[in-house]
C-alpha cells in the first residue's frame, strides 16, 4: 500500500487531499495543529492516521516524521501545505501577523522538507510537493504577510528542486 504525509490536513486543500488519497486506498499520515479537526477526519476513514503537528517547531516536525515512518513503515509522497491567512488582520501592516505568516507558511514548510531530506535522498525515490499560492507572484490586497511568505516558499521550492 502506498503512503503519503500531508500537512495542513485539518482543512482546505490538505483535508481534501487526505480524503481523496484515503478513498483511493493510500495510507494517509495527516498532520495539522488543530488536533480536534484532524482526529475527526481520521475517525471518518480507516486509511487516515492523525499525527498532530506544529510545523513551526523544527524538533517536533522531525519527531512526528520519525513516528510516521515507524507506524507506516515508509512514505512515498509528502504534500506540505501548512498555511495561515487572515485577511482581517492584514488590512494594515501588522508586524506580528507578518511574522506568524513567515513562521508557518514559509519556515514551517522548510522544517517539513528538512525533516524528510535525508530519508528521500537515501531512498533515491519519492516525491515532495509544496503547496504555495498565486499570491507568491504578485502583491494582492490585504496580503502584506501572506503574499511575501508564499513568494519565499515558491522560491525555496524552485531552488531545492535542483538539490533533490
Amino acid at each position: 500500500m502506498k503512503s503519503i504525509w500531508i500537512t495542513g490536513a485539518s482543512s482546505g486543500i490538505g483535508k481534501a487531499l487526505a480524503l481523496k488519497f484515503a478513498k483511493e486506498g493510500w495510507q494517509v499520515a495527516a498532520s495539522a495543529r488543530r488536533e480536534d479537526l484532524l482526529n475527526k477526519i481520521a475517525e471518518s476513514n480507516k486509511n487516515i492516521s492523525s499525527f498532530p503537528l506544529d510545523v513551526t517547531d523544527k524538533q517536533e516536525t522531525e519527531n512526528v516524521f520519525n513516528k510516521i515512518l515507524k507506524e507506516l513503515g515508509g512514505i512515498d509522497i509528502c504534500v506540505f501545505c501548512s498555511a495561515v491567512y487572515n485577511r482581517k488582520t492584514e488590512k494594515e501592516i501588522n508586524i506580528e501577523q507578518i511574522k506568524k505568516n513567515i513562521d508557518v507558511n514559509f519556515l514551517g514548510n522548510v522544517n517539513c522538507v528538512k525533516s524528510v531530506e535525508t530519508y528521500f535522498k537515501n531512498k533515491k525515490a519519492g516525491q515532495i510537493s509544496i503547496v504555495s499560492s498565486i499570491a507568491s507572484y504578485r502583491g494582492l490586497p490585504n496580503s502584506s504577510g501572506y503574499g511575501p511568505s508564499k513568494a519565499a516558499l515558491t522560491n525555496f521550492a524552485e531552488s531545492i528542486y535542483f538539490d533533490f
